[in-house]
C-alpha cells in the first residue's frame, strides 16, 4: 500500500477508534496520560503492521488487540512498577491533608461507580468493560480477550454478581 493511502486510512482508524482505544487502555493502567501514550503506541503498531492487517477480524477487534497487549506490556514494565512505588507513597501523605479536588471527588457518585467497577479483578474488569461500555458482543469480547465465547460468559455473570455485592455495600455505608 502506498503511504499516502496508509496515511489516509491511519487518520481515518485515528478519528474512528481513537477516542474508545484511549478508555479501553485507561481501564487497564487508570491513568489518562498514561493510556494516551499507549494508544498512540498501539496507533504506530497498526501502521506499521497495517499491510500485514489480513482482515480475519474487524479493524476494530484488531485494534483492541494491539491496545490490549501495549497495555499488558506497560503494566509488566520496570516504569510502572516505579510509578505504583511513588503513587503509593503520595496516596499515604496525601491522606494526611486531603485536598480539596480529592474531596470533590470522592463525593461525586459515578467516580464511585468507575471506581468499583476498577476495583475488580482484571479478568471481570475487562469483559465488563468490553461488553458494557465498548458495547462489544460476547464472540467480539472472546476474539479480543482471546477467551472461548463460554469463558466471557462466566466471567460476565461473575462480575456482575461481584458488582452487584460492592454497590450494595457501597449504598450501605453511604
Amino acid at each position: 500500500m502506498e503511504k499516502s493511502k496508509r496515511n489516509l486510512l491511519l487518520e481515518e482508524i485515528m478519528t474512528e477508534y481513537g477516542d474508545e482505544l484511549v478508555r479501553l487502555a485507561y481501564s487497564y493502567v487508570k491513568d489518562v496520560d498514561i493510556a494516551k501514550d499507549i494508544t498512540q503506541n498501539a496507533f504506530v503498531k497498526c501502521y506499521k503492521k497495517l499491510d500485514s492487517f489480513r482482515g480475519e477480524s474487524k479493524m476494530k477487534t484488531w485494534l483492541y488487540r494491539i491496545t490490549i497487549n501495549e497495555c499488558k506490556d506497560y503494566l509488566k514494565s520496570w516504569n510502572h512498577k516505579k510509578v505504583q512505588v511513588v503513587d503509593y507513597i503520595q496516596e499515604n501523605t496525601k491522606s494526611l491533608l486531603p485536598s480539596a479536588e480529592t474531596t470533590v471527588l470522592k463525593d461525586a457518585k459515578h467516580q464511585e461507580i468507575k471506581n468499583i467497577v476498577l476495583s475488580l479483578p482484571k479478568k471481570y474488569r475487562e469483559v465488563i468493560y468490553l461488553y458494557y461500555f465498548d458495547s462489544l458482543n460476547i464472540e467480539e469480547v472472546a476474539e479480543v480477550t482471546e477467551l472461548g465465547v463460554n469463558t466471557v460468559k462466566t466471567r460476565l455473570r461473575r462480575a456482575k454478581q461481584q458488582l452487584k455485592i460492592k454497590l450494595e455495600e457501597a449504598e450501605v455505608y453511604e
